[in-house]
């Protein structure tokens, strides 16, 4: 019981980092209808811009806050330079234009740092304590406990505070929103802010884990849509639920089922993902929506 008791705290730990980047992802689809599948290759900039910080000599704490703000106006500036030009347009060429940010932001890392992969520092003190027969290494515990701090953080911003609810407005409906002042240029802008500070987190999170390479997210990614997928794409807490769900769904499956490799777990989360679209199309937590005739 205690073997599986870990591999369910490590799978916890994994979970949150893509629950993280699943977050930033429902919060741009939300916003605009749009998967950016850019999101991981941002998050990998700003990482390599706080790391470079790091090297200048920067305490680590003030350079992820730095890297946070710089990645707040990188997500602003991705929504005015590529997505506000084509609100009017089909889905689909918004989704060619987040492909292409995809390859974009991952040329640029190379070009300005290379394909070595570098040493990025821990966030957390080294070390581990224990739960009765359970160990837990410090750097899990402060990942779930980033995660619990971001989730609160999100949920009163929405719930509470006025640019929260004018955020959900603009995302519910556009036309009506504008009939009540609410500004929805100004919110989308601001949901690829956060969307873009939130996925940094994720990066800076993994980084230690994986060391920082210009496709280091690459994998993640595909993680955080399945979290995504599990969770509902329209709620962001379907998104962290999924993101643990899909964590501790690969720790059991990698640890228990004896064919699957570390090249194979992936498919267990898409198994899981197939699974609850069977049951559940529109995810977990998903809401259906329902059209009167």
């Amino acid at each position: 019981m205690s073997l599986f008791l870990q591999i369910v705290v490590s799978g916890l730990a994994t979970g949150a980092i893509y629950a993280a980047l699943a977050l930033a992802l429902v919060l741009i689809f939300r916003a605009t209808n749009v998967v950016n599948f850019g999101q991981g290759e941002m998050a990998t900039f700003s990482a390599y811009c706080t790391w470079q910080l790091c090297l200048w000599g920067l305490p680590l704490w003030l350079s992820i806050a730095i890297g946070l703000a710089g990645s707040f106006v990188l997500g602003i500036l991705a929504f005015r330079l590529f997505v506000r030009p084509l609100l009017a347009a089909p889905v689909e060429a918004t989704v060619v234009v987040t492909l292409g940010m995809f390859v974009l932001f991952q040329a640029i890392v190379t070009w300005l740092w290379g394909a070595e992969q570098k040493p990025f520092p821990s966030l957390f003190l080294e070390g581990s304590f224990t739960f009765g027969d359970v160990r837990v290494l410090a750097s899990s515990a402060g990942t779930l406990l980033t995660l619990i701090v971001l989730a609160a953080a999100i949920a009163s911003l929405f719930a509470f505070t006025r640019l929260g609810l004018s955020m959900r407005a603009a995302a519910f409906d556009r036309v009506r929103s504008v009939l009540v002042g609410v500004n929805v240029e100004r919110m989308l802008m601001l949901g690829w802010g956060f969307a873009a500070a939130i996925g940094m987190i994720a990066a800076v999170l993994v980084a230690p884990r994986l060391f920082l390479s210009p496709t280091m997210m690459t994998p993640i990614l595909f993680y955080g849509l399945a979290a995504a997928t599990v969770g509902g794409w329209d709620s962001p807490l379907g998104a962290i639920a999924g993101g643990l769900l899909v964590g501790v769904s690969e720790s059991i499956g990698a640890n228990y089922i004896d064919f699957l490799g570390a090249d194979m777990r992936i498919a267990v989360p898409i198994a899981l993902t197939l699974f609850v679209l069977l049951v559940k199309p529109v995810g977990l937590f998903g809401s259906q929506k329902v059209t009167k005739l």
